[in-house]
């Protein structure tokens, strides 16, 4: 519990500056959606490009775990994608709200609480985790808005502007570039190496500040069909998908006891701000989608020895 509660402090004391900042007018209105961008089109593509092209194969290449994350993941989306538009949310609403429920704070909470709980053995697979949320959600979720946003051209239309829309998208050109450069076998400068820590290393911190100052502007109370919709999608987080990974990788897959540990354990982080930065940049709702962020890293404090326990950690 006092490694959850050690590794989480900081993503509130994040928030809590980027608040404090709004309302103190440090930062004015125009602030949430500034730094937002900030972290979209510079610090994200710099942390996912350096993500990928610095890891390697040994890494990344974990078929069972790779199967057992990512099948969790993608269940827990396309149901959360089915729920949202059986409710009548619109495809590109639904689609951040299946962000919303599978989209694992591994970067910013994963890595501290896996090298706490784990040990050296989990950075691996915390790795391809990442990559598998950061890069391969995202660009499914990107694509579901992006066809979205053409709904009212013909087919062919659609797929053209589609594919162009996300072939300048930073977000997934990052980490292509970075998959080129890890099998092409290059080895990167040590000055682009720096330049990519430096800026790679500010996107969570603006991320979570950016959430901080969207907070501080908008009202507090949530409306009843709100409430209700963050309730499904805690719940789907914090207990869909590491219960249905933890079926994928022991009973079905039979991994070892300590990858099946490791990939629940990622399964069960909250959800992180990658959701509200992509609800801000498209100008969906981003209230319900901080609240998710929110509610789930606190309930995450105590969710987290329980799942542990629970898979016989």
């Amino acid at each position: 519990m006092l490694a959850n509660l050690l590794v989480v402090l900081p993503v509130f004391a994040l928030i809590l500056t980027g608040w404090i900042a709004r309302r103190s007018g440090a930062l004015g209105p125009a602030a949430t959606r500034e730094v937002n961008r900030l972290v979209v089109y510079l610090a994200l593509p710099a942390l996912l490009f350096d993500i990928m092209a610095n890891a390697s194969l040994e890494q990344v290449w974990q078929p069972r775990f790779i199967l057992a994350f990512a099948l969790g993941c993608a269940l827990v989306f396309c149901l959360t994608l089915w729920l949202r538009i059986h409710q009548g949310a619109r495809l590109a609403d639904a689609a951040i709200d299946g962000l919303n429920a599978s989209y694992a704070n591994t970067g910013f909470v994963g890595f501290p609480l896996v090298l706490a709980l784990i040990g050296e053995s989990g950075m691996g697979p915390t790795l391809v985790a990442t990559i598998l949320t950061a890069c391969v959600l995202f660009a499914i979720a990107i694509t579901l808005i992006e066809a979205t946003r053409q709904s009212g051209a013909r087919r062919r239309d659609i797929v053209r502007k589609t594919l162009f829309s996300l072939a300048r998208n930073p977000l997934l050109v990052a980490p292509v570039a970075g998959a080129v450069v890890l099998l092409s076998g290059w080895t990167l400068p040590t000055q682009v190496n720096a330049f990519l820590s430096l800026l790679g290393g500010a996107a969570s911190p603006c991320a979570l500040i950016a959430l901080g100052l969207f907070l501080a502007g908008t009202a507090p109370q949530a409306s009843a069909p709100q409430a209700r919709t963050a309730s499904m999608l805690i719940g789907m987080k914090l207990v869909a998908q590491p219960a249905a990974t933890w079926v994928i990788a022991g009973p079905l897959l039979g991994l070892p006891a300590v990858a099946t540990h490791t990939a629940v354990l990622l399964a069960a982080l909250p959800t992180g701000t990658g959701p509200f930065m992509i609800a801000e940049l498209y100008q969906r709702e981003a209230l319900l989608t901080s609240r998710v962020v929110l509610v789930t890293t606190a309930l995450s404090v105590a969710t987290l020895p329980l799942v542990l326990a629970l898979v016989g950690s």
